[in-house]
């Protein structure tokens, strides 16, 4: 789009060693004359005329150092090299210890309870025909276990994270943030600045990086490619929300038919259903309570499959632990490998819930997690896994549910009752997950706009959703009534969680290529292992689709499909504002055509536009009489990034010449930031900003002029109508005479900010301090008078002539998207008393 800045497409922040953009010295190109370019295009160009400026067209740069960034539009980041990044991950040990107790209850759930089913599936796809069958299904079991939880998750992907958030988004957020991939035109070069932001130093594979960077930044397939991939493995995630619960419960009740063979597949049914209900009815406590309270039920779960596998090995046959030596993998497909590859689909699902690790980092620190599963999780895993086999080579592989099964006869009504509420904590897993990966793309504008409560107030990303909580359910419950059978709901349980991994090997091998700038033998030892381990697996678990499973796919599906229309809506939706904006000639006559009057106060004008005047401004114009002494258009804007520190929170510029007391105002939140602030906080920490800016700027301006006559004063009475009661029409010139009388009543710079007024000198000109004095007396006094908020609400409709495809995405289903999401004023918290509304529609 037209606002972009071209250079900032050239930008070498994209592979890089470790160095926060605060840092002394900041890397930009060069061109063929020796004139820097910044990236940052004409964003100081409101310190010489006002306005906003068009693109540059790139040239041919090198790359430099030179020193540090001084911006003078930052309102809140004056002392932005004394800004304190947040890390997440500066954690103590003694906290790790602690935080790692906390993770059974969340994120070890899931594969913790794998156990209960993963050796039923499995032979129930390849039924054992010998004791070297044992044998060679555990070997896959074990190195499954190894390669994808440990090897892949625990010790490479969770250092993927995004600044302690984890999930398909925020591996895309984190790419957005070093190659312009996003299709949504809204990137501003100041978001660079933002202390979140990784700044890094060459390194000797960054032209190899820039290749890439440039690739993805030119090719419109690739981004959308990337894209896709992104909103597939989201749609898998939120899927696999809804099969984990499904498959945990019911596996854990069938074991109860072992004790108590009465009980028929109906009640089993229902008290699965039961399960759930108040599964998703507790999730509303939220996460650090929840985990706290049931972290030591699955320390105590974790023991006993530890003890019952140690207890079988002594009991039945040690043997088992030649599984170790992976020749016996070869040695299972050599007998039969049609049979050994149809029980890939079972042995899948012994790693269920490694996406959950990464998913939930943002619920905890990675040394946690890794913690806690090096020393406890995959030990105990193990042992329960050689434990049923050891059990199974005793009694000739016949056993209904192997891990039931095993258990010893005077423990076994106690581990029944672990193994239930194990199951229950292990459904909460993806579910707290999904909350996370809707929340990351509901602010990266991929999904519509949900209530989201947050449980916590320590940690930012515990968050409970209740619509998405609710929808889960639902959907839980109709696939335990309907494929009861937990053969079926594990080969869609497979699906689910493949597909997951797949994506996330994808973006985390772009991320080896782009950001961490990996040796390529490295990289490609990587893919060729893991990438090629799913694809395997997958292939697998397709072959029984035909069973059921395909309901998950046909979930999976509608979800992406809500997700792209959104974001296709919201892009297309973007674009058309950018076009239709307001030019700068239109609007300096627009008012006095009217006949506009400005009243004194402030006018918030929310809109989407980081640039540029929004058309839904004319309309106000055209429909109220009078418009408020000082307008600022707000726009609220998530940049790819986890969080932004509040002493960087607003960004301003002036959008016309300063006679017409209007400015930009763009409010910067990360996708893990919680924007709840209270609207007379808002206002009072956005008209204090709005102070500083005015200070900052006139005394760069009186640096800049150097003693030069250079004012606004040709400004202050042009474009001006008066009528025969000299009443004001115009943008160019507020209601002040009227209340000249007031002046000595509201100071011009209040105590709070006296520390940021510029010392004035000798060479300070006289006329400016005086225009100062007024625009300061100006907001003082229209600060005073209220603020009132005025929302445009932009809705898009199809063109007569456009594609009949087109005109049922746009005119129905994102129609029916927006109609039925969040409205932005319970977002934020607007007070209905001082609220102005003006729809305007778009035909694209």
């Amino acid at each position: 789009m037209a606002e972009e800045d071209g250079s900032v497409t050239s930008r070498g922040n994209g592979g890089l060693t470790s160095m926060d953009s605060v840092e002394s010295y900041r890397w930009v190109f060069q061109d063929a004359d020796d004139s820097l370019i910044d990236g940052d295009g004409d964003e100081n160009l409101p310190l010489r005329n006002g306005l906003d400026s068009e693109d540059e067209d790139n040239v041919d740069h090198r790359l430099i150092r030179t020193g540090p960034r001084i911006d003078s539009l930052d309102v809140e980041t004056l002392e932005v090299s004394g800004a304190q990044r947040i890390d997440l991950e500066d954690v103590s040990f003694s906290n790790s210890i602690k935080l790692a107790f906390q993770t059974l209850g969340v994120v070890f759930g899931d594969v913790g309870t794998s156990p209960l089913y993963t050796f039923s599936v499995m032979f129930n796809k390849a039924p054992i025909e010998g004791k070297e069958d044992i044998i060679g299904a555990l070997s896959l079991v074990i190195y499954t276990l190894i390669l994808i939880p440990l090897i892949k998750y625990v010790l490479v992907v969770l250092w993927a994270n995004d600044d302690g958030e984890g999930g398909t988004f925020a591996l895309y957020s984190l790419i957005c943030r070093h190659a312009k991939v996003s299709l949504l035109p809204n990137q501003l070069a100041s978001d660079t600045r933002i202390s979140s932001f990784k700044l890094k130093v060459p390194s000797a594979e960054l032209e190899r990086s820039l290749k890439i960077k440039e690739r993805l930044e030119a090719s419109l397939r690739l981004k959308k490619l990337l894209l896709m991939l992104v909103l597939a493995g989201t749609s898998m995630v939120i899927a696999d929300g809804v099969v984990t619960p499904a498959m945990s419960v019911m596996s854990a009740v069938r074991g109860l038919k072992l004790k108590v063979p009465v009980v028929e597949e109906d009640q089993v049914v229902m008290i699965a259903v039961a399960y759930l209900i108040v599964l998703f009815s507790v999730q509303r406590i939220g996460t650090s309570k929840i985990g706290l309270a049931i972290g030591p039920v699955l320390f105590i779960w974790f023991c006993s499959l530890g003890g019952i596998g140690i207890c079988n090995l002594v009991r039945h046959d040690s043997s088992v632990l030649k599984a170790f030596n992976p020749v016996h993998i070869y040695y299972y497909f050599k007998r039969d490998s049609t049979k050994a590859w149809y029980s890939l689909g079972g042995c899948l699902l012994c790693a269920t819930g490694s996406e959950a690790m990464f998913a939930d980092l943002c619920y905890f620190s990675v040394g946690a997690i890794q913690l806690i599963f090096a020393f406890l999780v995959l030990p105990c895993l193990l042992l329960g896994y050689l434990g049923q086999a050891a059990y199974l080579m005793d009694n000739n592989g016949h056993a209904q549910q192997p891990f039931f099964s095993s258990i010893p006869n005077g423990t076994f009504w106690p581990v029944f009752l672990i193994a239930n509420i194990a199951a229950l904590i292990a459904s909460r897993t993806m579910t707290t997950a999904t909350f996370s990966c809707v929340k990351q793309s509901i602010a990266l504008g991929c999904f519509p706009r949900l209530k989201i409560v947050h449980t916590s107030r320590k940690f930012m990303g515990q968050i409970y959703i209740p619509v998405l909580n609710w929808f889960l359910l639902a959907s839980a419950v109709l696939l335990v009534c309907f494929i009861a059978n937990t053969e079926e709901i594990g080969n869609a349980y497979g699906i689910a969680e493949v597909g997951v991994m797949m994506m996330s090997t994808i973006l985390v091998i772009l991320v080896m290529l782009l950001i961490w700038q990996t040796n390529i033998i490295l990289v490609l030892f990587f893919s060729v292992i893991f990438l090629g381990l799913e694809v395997v697996f997958f292939s697998s678990v397709l072959r029984g689709i035909k069973d059921g499973s395909w309901l998950i796919l046909v979930f999976a599906s509608i979800v992406f499909f809500i997700m792209y229309i959104w974001n296709y809506g919201s892009k297309l939706k973007y674009e058309t504002e950018v076009k239709k904006k307001m030019s700068m000639s239109v609007m300096r006559q627009l008012g006095s055509n009217l006949g506009t009057v400005r009243a004194p106060g402030i006018g918030l004008l929310y809109n989407e536009l980081a640039k540029g005047v929004p058309t839904i401004f004319g309309q106000f114009l055209a429909t109220l009489p009078a418009i408020h002494s000082m307008i600022i258009f707000v726009c609220i804007k998530y940049v790819p990034v986890p969080s932004v520190p509040p002493s960087e929170r607003f960004l301003f510029r002036r959008v016309c010449p300063k006679s017409y007391h209007i400015f930009r105002c763009i409010a910067r939140y990360g996708y893990k930031d919680v924007h709840r602030e209270n609207h007379q906080i808002f206002e009072q920490l956005l008209i204090e900003s709005l102070e500083k800016f005015i200070l900052r700027e006139a005394k760069e301006r009186s640096l800049e002029s150097d003693g030069d006559n250079d004012t606004d004063s040709e400004d202050e009475s042009s474009h001006v109508l008066l009528d025969p009661n000299g009443t004001v029409y115009s943008l160019g010139m507020p209601l002040l005479s009227k209340y000249k009388n007031k002046t000595s009543k509201h100071p011009i710079i209040s105590e709070a900010s006296t520390s940021h007024e510029p010392q004035k000198d000798s060479s300070s000109n006289p006329v400016q301090d005086k225009s100062l004095e007024n625009e300061l007396t100006l907001l003082h006094m229209a600060k005073e008078l209220g603020v009132v908020y005025l929302l445009g609400h932009v809705s898009i409709r199809a063109r007569k002539d456009s594609w009949f495809t087109k005109k049922l995405a746009i005119n129905y289903f994102y129609a029916f998207l927006r109609k039925n999401c969040r409205r932005g004023i319970a977002t934020l918290s607007v007070p209905h008393t001082r609220l102005l509304e003006v729809a305007i529609t778009h035909m694209v």
